[in-house]
């Protein structure tokens, strides 16, 4: 399973990277072979002005394997907690979606 890295209005990090790969082994690692590809896209809503509340995007889109796409979304103040988030949501997604608990 290969992931993707987007950002939008942000310079790319590796420690963002390490820690969406991390989140993605340990809340995904079940689905690894039915999944071709997770897209993670990153952006800063506000970044032309001062920051805001829930102004980090996370959105995940995973593409298991002659499926449509599932694409979920978080929003926090921080990236940590929105890619925490749509990971847990990408999760929940992928498992109603191939009937597994």
């Amino acid at each position: 399973m290969q992931i993707q890295y987007n950002y939008a209005n942000i310079e790319s990090s590796d420690s963002l990277e390490r820690h969406i790969a991390e989140q993605v082994d340990h809340h995904l690692g079940r689905f690894k072979d039915e999944l071709t590809r997770i897209e993670v896209h990153l952006g800063d809503e506000n970044s032309a002005k001062k920051s805001g509340a829930a102004d980090k995007r996370c959105m995940m889109e995973a593409r298991p394997e002659g499926l449509d796409p599932i694409a979920v979304e978080a929003h926090a103040d921080q990236f940590e907690p929105a890619i925490h988030d749509a990971v847990g949501k990408l999760k929940r997604a992928l498992a109603s979606r191939l009937h597994r608990d």
